[in-house]
């Protein structure tokens, strides 16, 4: 079986992927609108907290050259370089993202020693994104809404309200689905770009030779001249890259070619354009430290800006949502959450999904960062941390994929993950001093999160394991049954978690109607670590005899899984499987937690929550409800 499962993975990985199928231009635009949302709002913070954060900088040539040039520098090593050139090179069939670049490595360098400590960066990856996808909401809209006040002081008291009003109503409408506001994305965002390059440009002439700021020596002598506070800028800098995880875990969308376009030819240049611009106002007059990108800005344009810059951070808020809504649905497909309610928004759209449990409680994290740090400025302590440990987690999985996948020389491979290790190490070092400031949040966040996953993940091992100690080969039990008991007419479809032994559905049934249908499967359903498996090969079927097929059924872990549509395709198990004439034969266990070696009793117990409160199979595997029989047993873990 593990020979032919293989043989399927080979082909996956020849067959072409059917991601972006639309122009190069027309997907650089989608990019642009939906990939860049993050980091295109981060010069609403970005500098000005570098200035008047928790860690204020004197606003003078010396420090506006040196911060300039560690944004520039960032940019260009971080995303130009490590996303764009090196990261999006490891795709996954067209797929990015931690859980992709997981199922990538493992299914390439297969089970090695390593293969555990590598599976536990990929979700704690993933663990972190979920605390990134808490704040980033919070704060770009907070900061675009604190807009207001360099229109108007007094407006001051309205912030709070305004900022948490379009929050809940952003949340509100996700389970309409978002393919109409998301053909605004585009437009919006492009008209956005263009006006931070207008803004930086209009400002740019006040002092041009601002540009220099692209000679790194202004970088190495800030960090000369006073290293304690220059290390402690670094916290503030790294906001100027926030959201550049999202070109990898974006790619399945938009393709490497169209999010490499827009980020070198749009994004890019219109971001550096208006950092320039705030550093060349900033040395034309000190005190507009305290909101550059707003004050850039005339009289009569600043309220137009503030609703622009509003709609840009929807934009950005909506990108990290969706973003969550398609990890939690692979980490569900790859076996690292119970299943959960996913609900499709768009019949044309595979990837427009809807998870209400998670949509719920962003939404009340969200409200309680805002009510609880109520500014920008003091968001901006709680943010940074889980996005600096993401990139020194990706770059470690990156040195991976040079040594032992992509097999580079030692000494490139070395090169390269040591530069990086080198640079987002420090970011997130000097992140890790606000800790108690606020970066304590998503830290908690990520924990819980890792706690999760990892405990559905071993207790599912676990059960398996203790399922398989007491299960029965099917041969034998298919010569203990030959002759003893009745057949029914119709077929029996029993579902098994592991391709060995008999079920315990199949055995409780036995031991309590004391009959068997005239044809019996049992099937298995596996995920590979491929985002999408051809049509053909889904499906293995092996005869048993005496009416008796196992049957596994293979998907993708992009891909959601209905039984009866691919039962439907099978032609060689005893004929056609019809659903008027089938049952579906579930095991619903009740585990009890036990001294028996496995996990801390707490976890057992968490564990057992988790499958108590699981989406019920009938759902999430599209079973017909009215063909349903459930049959219980009491596991020990």
């Amino acid at each position: 079986m593990q020979s032919q499962a293989d043989g399927i993975l080979a082909e996956a990985a020849s067959a072409e992927h059917s991601g972006p199928q639309a122009g190069l231009p027309t997907l650089a635009l989608g990019a642009l609108g939906v990939v860049f949302g993050d980091i295109g709002t981060s010069p609403l913070y970005a500098l000005k907290e570098s200035f008047v954060g928790h860690h204020p900088l004197a606003v003078d040539p010396l420090h506006i050259y040196g911060v300039l040039s560690l944004i520039f520098w960032t940019m260009m090593l971080v995303v130009t370089v490590k996303y764009v050139f090196i990261v999006m090179r490891a795709d996954n069939h067209g797929e990015g993202g931690s859980m992709a670049l997981l199922a990538l490595i493992g299914r390439r360098m297969g089970e090695t020693r390593a293969t555990p400590a590598i599976a536990m960066l990929g979700v704690l990856a993933t663990a972190l994104f979920y605390g990134d996808a808490i704040i980033t909401p919070a704060i770009s809209v907070l900061s675009a809404v604190e807009g207001l006040t360099v229109v108007q002081a007094s407006l001051t008291p309205l912030v709070l309200p305004i900022a948490i009003l379009i929050l809940i109503g952003l949340f509100l409408i996700q389970r309409h689905g978002t393919a109409k506001v998301g053909a605004l994305f585009g437009p919006v965002m492009v008209v956005y770009f263009v006006v931070l390059a207008v803004l930086g440009i209009t400002n740019l002439w006040r002092h041009p030779e601002i540009i220099g700021i692209v000679n790194p020596l202004y970088a190495v002598h800030f960090f000369a001249l006073d290293p304690k506070l220059a290390f402690l800028a670094l916290g503030s800098v790294v906001l100027a890259v926030t959201g550049a995880e999202a070109l990898y875990a974006d790619m399945g969308h938009f393709g490497r070619k169209a999010i490499s376009l827009a980020w070198l030819y749009a994004a890019l240049p219109c971001l550096l354009l208006n950092y320039m611009g705030q550093g060349a106002l900033m040395l034309d007059d000190p005190a507009t430290a305290a909101n550059p990108f707003f004050l850039m800005a005339p009289d009569w344009a600043r309220l137009p800006l503030v609703i622009l810059a509003t709609l840009a951070t929807i934009i950005a808020s909506q990108a990290v949502i969706s973003g969550a809504f398609s990890v939690t649905q692979q980490a569900v497909q790859l076996g690292f959450l119970p299943r959960l309610r996913i609900l499709h928004t768009s019949a044309s759209a595979a990837g427009q999904i809807y998870l209400p449990l998670v949509n719920r409680v962003l939404l009340i994290l969200v409200i309680l960062l805002v009510l609880g740090f109520g500014s920008s400025t003091d968001l901006a302590a709680a943010y940074g941390i889980a996005v600096t440990g993401t990139m020194v987690i990706t770059t470690a999985m990156m040195g991976v994929l040079t040594f032992s996948v992509w097999r580079w020389h030692p000494l490139l491979a070395g090169g390269v993950t040591g530069l990086f290790l080198v640079i987002d190490g420090l970011y997130f070092a000097s992140n890790a001093t606000k800790i108690p400031d606020g970066g304590w949040f998503p830290l908690l966040v990520a924990a819980v999160a890792f706690v999760i996953l990892t405990t559905w993940a071993t207790g599912r091992r676990i059960m398996r394991e203790r399922l398989r100690d007491g299960a029965m080969e099917l041969d034998l039990f298919i010569r203990s049954t030959r002759s003893s008991l009745p057949r029914v007419p119709g077929t029996a479809i029993f579902l098994s978690s592991t391709p060995e032994g008999v079920p315990p559905a199949l055995l409780h049934n036995v031991k309590h109607n004391r009959i068997l249908h005239e044809r019996n499967i049992i099937l298995t359903v596996r995920t590979l670590g491929v985002p999408h498996l051809p049509l053909d090969g889904r499906v293995q079927v092996a005869d048993h005899s005496d009416g008796f097929y196992r049957l596994i059924l293979r998907h993708g872990f992009m891909e959601e899984v209905d039984i009866p549509a691919s039962l439907k395709a099978v032609g060689d198990c005893g004929g056609p499987i019809r659903v008027a004439d089938s049952s579906y034969f579930l095991s619903r266990q009740t585990l009890i937690a036990s001294q028996r070696p496995g996990m801390a009793i707490w976890r057992e117990k968490l564990f057992a929550w988790m499958i108590r409160n699981a989406e019920s199979p009938m759902d999430f595997f599209k079973l017909p409800t009215n063909r349903i029989v459930e049959l219980g047993s009491q596991v020990e873990i």
